[in-house]
């Protein structure tokens, strides 16, 4: 371990008060995974996925026919 991450260490077990350095690595992973990580899907988004993955697909074939059928959808401003 090179002597700047054992200062690190240091630092980061007194200002939090931990027992030891193995303390201070468990938190600054825990840290790292939190902020660096991917985080877990919020209920609510995996909720919106769910609905939309059951709703019923629209093939709309060539990129002409989605053309068309975007063409064909109302506009926002129609409510």
């Amino acid at each position: 371990m090179s002597d700047r991450t054992n200062q690190v260490l240091n630092i980061v077990k007194a200002k939090y008060n931990l027992k030891d350095k193995s303390a201070a690595i468990e938190l600054v992973v825990a840290r790292f995974e939190s902020e660096m990580l991917e985080p877990e899907l919020k209920p609510e988004y995996i909720e919106k996925i769910e609905r939309i993955h059951q709703e019923k697909p629209v093939f709309v074939g060539t990129v002409d026919e989605l053309d068309k059928f975007i063409d064909d959808l109302p506009d926002e401003d129609d409510d």
